[in-house]
């Protein structure tokens, strides 16, 4: 692990002194130009603004302690996929990035990262149902996160082009939990995709309107169960200056037989309202898909909801409550049949003692209870089922770039 983040550190640090480097001698080169142009030294004596760049580095670190009432001998939280290991400090996540912006003076864009830790772990699905059996390389893929090229096409209010390993969009919560009100992620983020695979289109409708389209390869990147692309769409309206409202679809199909009426359908209906220290948002989520592999080809539906909640006291405090549930009645999503419900209550305290550096601590309870013929919560030392969990997590964040 120390290993793989020396490596992310370097890569980045490297990619940014050439980036640096490039700045600097465009930068010189203008001045030269412009002394040319004014040998009466008059631009030397304005007032210089400060140097905007396209160019964007940084590293992030996530270390966290878990622990369960229920002190399973697994140490693992079903139905989890981020922070799910247990009753010991662990990298929950650790990553170095390099991006350059498309712009209308420099159209061409790049994202390239890695990334490591548990919940790295976490992007790998495993099987039932079948459709999510991993890729061969799925061990080593997991560890690039968003690595794409984007070109802004001048037409119209511009059309942004981005094609390669990109931000899964369906989801309010982040995949980086310094960006979040609490520090866990809902079961709701955690069963949509926080990577998609393929090409999207990105266009600002109006100044309140935006629209992404997306052609991926499916809901799980790294599953490939058929060689049919699959469909997204998002459409973000601002409302007034407070309330934003996001809708997000997806179409396509996500098993071996392709045939239309075995497409997945999902949506994630997202609506926020921010007003000085204080957020509130909400995020409700439905999807179904008829199984192709199941005698009678049943219907299969599941849904989930959450609801933030977060005040901003002080320059460094915040406090936030989140109460969520996911309804998987028939075990297409989690792997299990079953009721979820969940309720987090998160204490933060974010500084920046250096420039262009973040640190955040967060203390957390939570409370999980599970119902339904297959749910509940590893417990004791034969790792039974139960439907409750009691969780105190306490968790340290370092976010370093420009």
């Amino acid at each position: 692990m120390a290993v793989v983040f020396t490596g992310i550190l370097l890569l980045s640090l490297s990619l940014v002194m050439i980036s640096e480097s490039n700045a600097d001698e465009a930068s010189t080169s203008q001045r030269a130009a412009d002394d040319e142009k004014n040998p009466t030294g008059t631009a030397a004596m304005e007032s210089p603004e400060p140097r905007s760049t396209s160019w964007h580095y940084g590293a992030y670190l996530d270390v966290g302690y878990t622990l369960d009432s229920n002190n399973p001998e697994n140490r693992t939280w079903r139905s989890k996929s981020t922070t799910f290991k247990f009753s010991e400090p662990k990298i929950n996540m650790a990553r170095g990035y390099v991006r350059k912006d498309a712009t209308p003076q420099s159209r061409w864009g790049m994202e390239f990262g890695l990334q490591a830790g548990v919940d790295v772990e976490g992007l790998v699905p495993g099987p039932p149902p079948a459709a999510n059996e991993p890729v061969t390389n799925a061990d080593t893929l997991r560890h690039f996160s968003e690595t794409n090229l984007s070109y802004l096409i001048p037409a119209g209010k511009g059309l942004k082009l981005t094609g390669g390993l990109l931000k899964g969009n369906p989801a309010w919560e982040s995949f980086h939990a310094i960006d979040n009100p609490n520090y866990t992620r809902g079961y709701l983020t955690d069963n949509v995709p926080y990577f998609l695979f393929g090409a999207q289109a990105d266009y600002p409708v109006s100044e309140s309107v935006d629209m992404e389209f997306l052609v991926v390869t499916g809901y799980n990147y790294l599953a490939n169960p058929n060689d049919v692309p699959s469909y997204a769409l998002q459409v973000s309206w601002r409302a007034t200056s407070t309330i934003t409202f996001t809708q997000n679809l997806y179409y396509g199909p996500d098993q071996k037989d392709t045939a239309l009426e075995f497409w997945r359908f999902f949506s994630d209906s997202i609506l926020e309202w921010k007003r000085g220290p204080f957020l509130v948002a909400a995020s409700f989520d439905f999807g179904t898909e008829r199984q192709a592999d199941q005698i009678g080809t049943p219907q299969n539906n599941w849904m989930s909801g959450a609801l933030w909640g977060r005040w901003q006291f002080g320059e460094p405090w915040s406090v936030a409550f989140r109460p969520g549930f996911y309804w998987d009645p028939d075990g297409l999503i989690t792997g299990a049949k079953q009721f979820i419900q969940a309720y987090t209550a998160t204490l933060k305290y974010e500084f920046s003692p250096l420039p262009i550096h973040t640190l955040q601590a967060s203390l957390e309870y939570r409370y999980d209870h599970s119902a339904g013929p297959e749910g509940g919560f590893f417990e004791g030392p034969n790792n039974r089922l139960v439907p409750d969990q009691h969780l105190v997590l306490l968790a340290f964040m370092w976010a370093f770039g420009r």
